[in-house]
């Protein structure tokens, strides 16, 4: 089966900063760009952090505390010199890659709590950030187009079946299925597969089978390229 990628719902123009870029001038990006978190880079543009307004907001409301990574941070706080974006930012960075899929990418979000995923190379460096906002793009896929996934990737492709051996309908994501398959184990395998469709909101299955036995060897799948289709 084919998800959307990482990379294609990625932004690839990323508003950055570097460990030095001070808190005042972080703040003036997030508020410029309208954007509610930044990585933080080093010289050689890989990840070491993200700073959001959540640990600007922290650290005003805390009054600036001295932190492992800042041990001169009183001293610079009592001159009246700005902390760094080193000495707000959270670390290590929660990272993907281009090439992972859109249900890891939201599975990762969920897991740890972010709302943005800095997008990076073998090598760590940066080449995008995807947010929750790019995520929801997947429900906005059309009813057609979950349905020729549904045909082409499901039933032809992965289980070896016409496409007229079950009857699919898909309303605002919500899929219907009807039909008769062989065993019965083929259905759970067929609404297992089609929950699993980008932008499929839920799974209705009327199917029934004729006899209770083991799903029939699938055909090799054919070999697909990541689609872009919201």
């Amino acid at each position: 089966m084919r998800h959307i990628r990482v990379g294609d719902l990625m932004t690839d123009e990323v508003v950055s900063v570097v460990s030095v870029t001070s808190f005042k001038e972080v703040a003036k990006l997030l508020a410029q760009h309208d954007i509610s978190g930044l990585p933080v880079l080093d010289d050689e543009d890989r990840v070491v952090g993200v700073v959001s307004e959540s640990d600007l907001l922290s650290r005003q409301a805390t009054g600036h505390p001295v932190t492992g990574d800042a041990p001169d941070a009183a001293t610079r706080t009592s001159s009246g010199a700005e902390f760094t974006a080193a000495e707000v930012m959270s670390t290590p960075a929660v990272t993907v890659h281009a090439q992972e899929t859109a249900p890891e990418a939201a599975r990762l979000m969920t897991r740890s709590g972010v709302e943005r995923l800095p997008v990076v190379d073998d090598e760590d460096r940066l080449v995008g950030i995807v947010t929750r906002r790019d995520l929801l793009r997947l429900f906005l896929r059309s009813d057609a187009e979950i349905r020729r996934r549904l045909v082409e990737d499901v039933l032809e492709d992965t289980m070896g079946l016409g496409p007229s051996a079950v009857t699919t309908h898909v309303v605002d994501g919500v899929v219907t299925l009807e039909g008769r398959l062989e065993n019965r184990s083929q259905i759970s395998v067929l609404t297992r597969l089609a929950e699993q469709i980008d932008g499929v909101v839920a799974v209705v299955s009327h199917v029934t089978a004729h006899t209770d036995g083991p799903v029939p060897d699938s055909p090799p799948c054919a070999a697909h390229g990541p689609s872009a289709e919201p």
